[in-house]
């Protein structure tokens, strides 16, 4: 391993500590009094973004089968951006929304025995879709800086080994995103 290689990683696990330091802070920090208007439309970008990463993960992989590694590089950038402006409108949503109760029919951020009643075991299907979603984007963070490094750099072996592991543990995070989104949206507040 080189001096680069060195750095970088030493960087990854920097970025990867930074964002999970971020993500947890939101949830103690009160939000902001104003908010400002286009936020409401964050979630559903936030679902769009995940669902074009995931798809665009899946064009990766039948790039790289079919050995076309220019439309592998370019989808491989463009998943990795999408995914840094995911994270960014994230991070934004969730400063100024906190929580949103899965089940809470009437909106006002109780779930009551009744809405608790109506939708029955979904809930937990629901928080296990949640959880793994959760922790496997943390685990999956500095697998796909450390895979994207590798790739963009051509140490195709180093990528490949690293790939086996992140390119599912992401794919199943963009699709699982997807899936949260559209059982959690029902009951937004806004």
């Amino acid at each position: 391993m080189n001096l680069t290689d060195k750095l970088f990683l030493r960087l990854v696990w920097i970025v990867t500590a930074v964002v999970l330091i971020v993500v947890i802070a939101l949830k103690l920090v009160p939000p902001p009094t104003t908010v400002p208007s286009f936020l409401y439309i964050l979630p559903h970008v936030i679902g769009g973004i995940n669902a074009t990463c995931a798809v665009l993960l899946v064009l990766s992989l039948i790039f790289i089968r079919r050995k076309n590694i220019p439309a592998h590089k370019i989808t491989n950038i463009i998943t990795f951006i999408l995914s840094a402006i995911f994270l960014i409108f994230y991070i934004l949503f969730h400063l100024y929304v906190k929580d949103t109760k899965f089940g809470d029919v009437d909106h006002d951020g109780l779930l009551s025995a009744t809405e608790a009643a109506a939708v029955g075991a979904v809930r937990y299907v629901y928080y296990f879709i949640l959880l793994t979603h959760i922790l496997l984007a943390i685990v999956v963070l500095p697998l796909i800086l450390v895979s994207f490094f590798r790739g963009l750099n051509m140490q195709v072996e180093k990528h490949r080994k690293i790939v086996r592991w992140s390119y599912p543990v992401w794919l199943y995070v963009a699709v699982s995103g997807v899936l949260v989104y559209l059982m959690i949206s029902p009951y937004y507040n806004f």
